[in-house]
């Protein structure tokens, strides 16, 4: 899954990397720790040239009111389940980020977590669904991120990791048709994204500053170090 991500490259540098404008009301703020029902920056298929903010957690559009929502969805049957049916056919976009965390939990010890990255890009693509849930009084934007199996890399942390996409099939996964970007959600399979150890302060999304992601003094990185 994905449940914690990252997003503080510059904006200059953000709007650069995806050809596309920030247009978040409030502006851009880089965040070293985004939770879940905070905002994602994403780019929508409807507007590909924007960065926009949207609530992290697709809202069901039969909820009578608003929560915090789905965060992650399993591209594998995403095109099977109700909620995800008209965003899986029509609403694709891109999450930037700069590295997620995810979580190792030891045979009988404390969960571990890690920063996953991308050392040779400081920010990267996860794909997402978009969708607009309407209540009575309030209009919301809402994102999930989709999950697929795990590469070698993710395999010895976790069952689950986002689709990450190969810069090349960014602006695909916007454009083509729903089988097209089914069989774009992969495991990401460039030997370029890394991992590391880093401390607790994670856990908590109040700390949300440059040391949440400095690596543990017993850094272990790269998949022969995973592997035991």
């Amino acid at each position: 899954m994905c449940g914690r991500n990252s997003l503080f490259i510059d904006q200059a540098d953000l709007e650069a990397r995806f050809d596309a404008e920030v247009v978040t009301d409030g502006g851009y703020t880089p965040r070293y720790n985004i939770a879940p029902g905070d905002d994602l920056h994403i780019i929508t298929n409807e507007a590909p040239d924007e960065i926009d903010a949207y609530h992290w957690g697709l809202i069901p559009f039969w909820a009578d009111e608003s929560e915090e929502g789905i965060i992650n969805a399993r591209s594998e049957t995403a095109d099977e389940k109700r909620v995800f049916e008209q965003a899986w056919e029509s609403r694709p976009c891109l999450v930037p980020s700069s590295g997620f965390y995810e979580w190792k939990a030891p045979d009988g010890g404390a969960k571990q977590p890690y920063r996953i990255y991308r050392e040779d890009d400081p920010a990267f693509a996860m794909a997402g669904l978009w969708d607009v849930w309407e209540g009575n009084d309030e209009t919301i934007s809402c994102v999930t991120i989709l999950t697929t199996e795990p590469n070698d890399l993710m395999s010895s942390i976790h069952d689950r990791m986002p689709v990450v996409l190969p810069q090349d099939a960014e602006s695909d996964w916007l454009t083509a048709d729903p089988d097209t970007r089914k069989d774009l959600c992969q495991p990401y399979p460039k030997d370029d994204l890394d991992a590391y150890e880093i401390s607790t302060r994670v856990n908590n999304p109040g700390n949300d500053d440059a040391q949440v992601i400095e690596p543990l003094d017993h850094e272990q990185s790269g998949l022969g170090e995973f592997s035991s």
